[in-house]
């Protein structure tokens, strides 16, 4: 195909799709092999629509063409063939087998022969590398991104995958640059001319006698200067126009011009008579005055066929001269459902009943939440602390309305209505159920100071925005009394819009290029449009579903409401901007509610609505849900919800009055990097209030959790992160000073002991005493749904939660027992053990996706499946004896291995070959630790000796010995583990724990057993987000730490969590500690009698360390 041709093949795919001929033009890109479309694969696939997506790739590529292709195509029809079988439709799968699977039996018989034995089987899952297989739906997601990265690995499909970038509309525009052209031929042009068809050149036909028209001797060719007249293909008023300005104008007015003719706009004075249907509005102004006169339309404006085109063709017209991307769906860059925040990281309870929430712009985890009570609290999601919260108050009655303070002497119960932060984060507005509006100034942390309180409307205040009028920051009110109100931050009227007939439900202000303006809805299902000033509402349409809010997408191009109607159907819809008209409504509700439906939008991509006691997903180009989440159970019928402004952390309310917090991956990085407990403390603390001693606990008659108070001159609690950005770096900056005022102010912490059962959840791992004896080695799989145990013998053992109604989340709890899994084929997942066995140390290690574990007991190293437990392969036979193992973080196909004769071998599993050998150690490694933040790794030994390498060059940057106790001997296993920043380290000795800035390679700061805890430390681990730091003691007690200054907050004895009987007294205690890889307040425990625990705290808030408060 030529380069022209096949131009022109991409000109008529972007046609075809703003003509919404979606078939037509998949089919085309089908048999032009040009375009793959991957929002059509990732449809088809999520759809279950297996023919018609083999159709389609067939289109660009054959069975045998290359690997890629060939697993690409056995991808699609396995998958088909599993979802037969999950049906139980028997025939359909014997007919996919011997139709479609049959091809591939020619590479692979063995495959085939395993395919075909499923057939045999109740149910496929019974197969050892089937037993993951959880449902259809998730894995069709799965199959997916297999199917994404065979396609762009494939060299056939390497130009394909791009649509070109171009204008809008280029074809059209194209067509009208030719009719112009011709009409400047013509010999008699018409100032009018009349084009139906494109089929002939444009010729305009001559005057007929007594009619006026220009003669061919008085049409001079025009100018270079001067613009020609300008054909639309739509009659849509004038030529594509090149000011940025009329785009947006047009945006707005599309919904002016389109209105219905029996709309209640009343005619402004002075405004021009429109000729669309409708009321007189602004938009005839704001139309002709931009547009030629002289202007050739192809089509006859009273030509009601041709209304659909000539809509189109306004709302797709170009804003400036730079390229844009075509407005395809094509260009939208493919997702996964793992990029929606569904994942729930923690529960914060409240106390109320939540109303609304919103996220700080900037700081990223911050959440402000209003309750039902009228209590407005600071939440940051990543120390799972509420920083401050403030009860109802009125600032000053006497500035308030005599008809609002007899109505608060009558009924003085009030809620929050709406929260939300300005632009800024600057500032923090607050609207309740009764006239009110308090506007805070934040400057960090805890400090929220009250500003303004307006006695904005008469009855509720229904909602509140903030609005960048003129550059000026201001708020937009609403309420009962059916009005709309705009303020400035001294609390000024600046205008006063009425025109709603009902209560005025939400309000959305918006700005295009310099285009300002404010859509409203009210409780009677009327959207309304006002501009700032005077002139009335430019709109008036009826709203799908009575209770409605509206909102634009995160890049302000797309427009979405919600709403429900009085019979509780909810409408979710998109709107088309540019002519007032819907665009699509998703699907997916499905009771009807005793209440409003609350929604939110992120990333340019999602919506999520709270229903049916779920929160549901959508992609915006899809109609139907995509995905749903019932937030691990506890949610009411219709959850408040609300995004970060990233999109990566999820809040719902709960029915217990309490919140969630869900997170997608990179969330979860977020919360787990977060320095909430930051180690500048000892620079900036934050200021906080002495705790008393009874705060921390409700229960006064508790004798068993008894409390030890500690002066401390730091606070635990560190400033909020400074994020990146040049906006918000000044005000951070000013931010961070206030903190660095607060320095050196001291304050009272608690001290927790727990000592009694009653007062921590444990749960034994089942089958966990024989033959395990003396738990050598523990960790959670990084789902945290499963723990696995290394001990004596070399045997390791695996334990499995699973859903049920005590764990609704099938993640690690002590709530609920696991199971000893054990796979169907039988394999045990033993290690190569030497005879004399009592010297040898136990290591283990799991790859990331958690398909792999990597363990050794004196003898071979051995990499186990962890699906059905088959030993893959042994390496690196003794002598040496490994004595730790690692995953490389940028390839799982290396391990760091420490060994018994102090060097460090880095063996590649693929090439059966040890890579690099590290030496500078004098005893056997005990501790390996990366940071492919600062690219060094850490290793420590048994003579306490810590050295630090370079990862790119493999050379020793530096060897420093701990720092160890006057008299104590440098023996005994030392072990490092980072802190999630990667860039502090901690350091576990028998005698010590120990934090170094591993970028400096200085010690930080130093804890020595004492005070009631004087036992030799066991074992010592970061909590998931590295604010804890959890240390098991050679008594039985185990500390909980801050790491932020390894402050001791509780100490849990051994009597909590273990049951002996004084015949059975001997001295059990924990070997080895895991941390879940998401619940920060939970932890596990290897004991010496084999044992294994889970251990979390009972209190309602669920955590070892009291949040503090004032």
């Amino acid at each position: 195909m030529s380069p022209l041709n096949r131009d022109l093949m991409f000109l008529v795919l972007q046609f075809l799709d703003e003509e919404k001929l979606k078939k037509t033009v998949h089919m085309l890109e089908q048999e032009s092999g040009l375009f793959f479309d991957m929002k059509y694969l990732e449809e088809k696939t999520l759809e279950g629509e297996w023919d018609e997506l083999d159709q389609y790739i067939a289109g660009f590529t054959r069975i045998d063409e290359n690997r890629f292709s060939m697993k690409t195509f056995f991808e699609i029809r396995k998958q088909k063939y599993f979802e037969a079988l999950d049906r139980n439709d028997r025939t359909k799968a014997l007919e996919i087998l011997m139709n479609e699977l049959k091809v591939f039996s020619t590479y692979d018989d063995a495959l085939y022969k395993e395919l075909t034995h499923l057939l045999t089987l109740n149910n496929f899952r019974e197969n050892d590398q089937l037993s993951k297989y959880r449902d259809t739906k998730t894995a069709r997601s799965i199959v997916f991104v297999e199917l994404k990265k065979l396609l762009e690995s494939n060299p056939i499909f390497r130009d394909k995958l791009a649509f070109p970038s171009f204008k809008g509309s280029r074809l059209r525009s194209l067509i009208n640059q030719s009719l112009n052209w011709q009409h400047q031929l013509c010999k008699n042009p018409r100032q009018h001319p009349d084009i139906k068809t494109l089929f002939v050149d444009h010729t305009c036909s001559p005057p007929t006698s007594g009619a006026c028209a220009p003669t061919p001797a008085t049409l001079p060719v025009p100018p270079v200067a001067a613009r020609p007249p300008s054909f639309a293909l739509g009659a849509h008023g004038g030529p594509f126009p090149p000011a940025s300005t009329v785009a947006n104008v047009n945006a707005f007015a599309g919904w002016m011009m389109n209105a219905n003719t029996s709309s209640s706009i009343q005619s402004q004075p002075g405004l021009g008579a429109s000729l669309m249907p409708g009321p007189p509005t602004l938009a005839s102004i704001l139309k002709h005055s931009r547009t030629p006169f002289n202007t050739l339309g192809m089509m006859d404006n009273q030509d009601n066929d041709h209304e659909p085109s000539r809509k189109r063709l306004r709302s797709s017209q170009s804003v400036d001269g730079v390229t844009h991307p075509a407005p395809l769906q094509h260009q939208h860059s493919p997702w996964s459902v793992d990029d929606l925040p569904r994942t729930v990281i923690c529960t914060l309870h409240q106390g109320s009943t939540v109303t609304s929430m919103d996220f700080h712009p900037s700081l990223h985890s911050l959440l402000a939440v209003g309750c039902g009570n009228g209590e407005i609290s600071l939440w940051e999601a990543g120390m799972r602390e509420r920083l401050m919260s403030m009860p109802f108050k009125i600032k000053d009655s006497s500035t308030c309305s005599l008809f609002f303070q007899a109505t608060i002497v009558k009924d003085p119960s009030i809620s929050v209505s709406r929260v939300t932060w300005s632009p800024d984060g600057d500032f923090f507005g607050v609207a309740f159920t009764k006239h009110l509006v308090h506007l805070y100034v934040y400057r960090g942390t805890n400090d929220l100071q009250q500003n303004l309180e307006i006695d904005a409307h008469v009855g509720g205040v229904n909602d509140l925005a903030f609005s960048c009028r003129d550059k000026q920051l201001c708020i937009v009110t609403c309420g009962d009394d059916k009005l709309i109100k705009v303020w400035d931050l001294s609390g000024q009227k600046l205008f006063n819009f009425e025109g709603h007939g009902a209560s005025v439900y939400s309000v959305c202000p918006h700005q295009k290029e310099d285009l300002q303006f404010i859509f409203s809805t009210s409780v009677d299902g009327k959207i309304k449009a006002w501009l700032y000033d005077n002139m009335g509402a430019r709109v008036d349409y009826d709203a799908p579903g009575q209770w409605c809010s509206m909102l634009y997408s995160t890049d302000g191009n797309r427009l979405f409401s919600c709403g429900t109607s009085k019979d509780g159907e909810s409408f979710l819809v998109e709107w088309n901007e540019s002519e007032g008209k819907l665009k699509r409504t998703y699907s997916g509700f499905r009771k009807k509610p005793a209440g409003v439906v609350q929604f939110d939008t992120t990333k340019n991509r999602f919506l999520a609505a709270g229903e049916d006691n779920q929160i549901k997903f959508w992609d915006m180009d899809n109609i139907n849900v995509v995905a749903s989440t019932d937030a691990e159970g506890g949610l009411p019928s219709l959850p408040c919800l609300r995004f970060s402004k990233e999109g990566s952390l999820l809040a719902v309310t709960t029915a217990d009055g309490g919140l969630k917090i869900l997170a997608n991956t990179d969330g979860m990085k977020l919360l787990r990097t977060f320095e909430a407990r930051s180690y500048g403390a000892s620079k900036a603390p934050v200021q906080t209030s002495k705790v008393s001693g009874s705060s921390m606990v409700a229960n006064s008659n508790q004798q068993h959790i008894m409390k030890a108070e500690h002066a401390d001159r730091s606070s635990p609690a560190g400033p909020l992160p400074i994020i990146s950005g040049v906006d918000s770096m000044a005000q951070n900056i000013e931010k961070q000073r206030s903190l660095d005022d607060q320095a050196g102010k001291s304050r009272t912490l608690e001290l927790t002991e727990i000592v009694d059962p009653v007062h921590c959840r444990a749960v034994t791992m089942p089958d966990s005493t024989d033959p395990i004896k003396k738990v050598g080695r523990l960790l959670y799989t990084n789902s945290g749904a499963s723990l696995m145990a290394l001990g004596a013998k070399g045997v390791q053992k695996l334990w499995k939660w699973s859903r049920s109604e005590q764990n609704p989340s099938g993640k690690a709890t002590a709530s609920a027992a696991p199971r000893h899994w054990l796979p169907n084929s039988g394999h045990r997942m033993n290690n190569d053990v030497p005879e004399n066995s009592e010297e040898a140390v136990p290591c283990i290690a799991i790859s990331k996706n958690d398909s792999y574990v990597m363990s050794s007991y004196g003898g071979k190293v051995s990499l186990f499946n962890m699906t059905n437990f088959k030993m893959m392969i042994t390496f690196m036979p003794p002598p040496p004896s490994s004595t730790f193992l690692a995953f490389h973080p940028r390839d799982n196909n290396i391990i760091a291995i420490g060994m018994e004769d102090a060097t460090i071998h880095f063996y590649n599993v693929k090439t059966d070959e040890v890579k690099i050998k590290l030496k500078g150690h004098q005893k056997r490694i005990t501790g390996l630790a990366f940071s492919t933040h600062l690219n060094i790794l850490v290793s420590s030994s048994a003579d306490a000796e810590l050295c630090f390498w370079s990862i790119d060059s493999w050379d020793k940057r530096k060897s420093l010995p701990i720092q160890l106790p006057a008299g104590k001997a440098p023996v005994g296993d030392t072990r490092v583990h980072f802190h999630s920043d990667q860039m502090h380290l901690l350091v576990c000795h028998e005698s010590q724990l120990a934090i170094y800035d591993a970028s400096k390679m200085e010690l930080i700061w130093q804890w020595l057993p004492q005070n009631g805890l004087t036992a030799s430390i066991s074992f010592a681990t970061y909590s998931c987000d590295s604010q804890l730091v959890y240390a098991a003691f050679t008594d039985g007690n185990i500390g909980v730490f801050d790491s932020d200054g390894l402050r001791l907050r509780c100490r849990i004895a051994s009597s909590a969590y273990l049951h002996q009987t004084s015949s059975n007294s001997q001295n059990v205690y924990p070997l080895a500690v895991a941390a879940h890889p998401m619940e920060p307040n939970q932890f596990a425990v290897g004991l010496s009698d084999g044992s294994i625990k889970v251990i979390e705290p009972r209190e309602s808030n669920g955590r070892w360390v009291p949040v503090d408060k004032e």
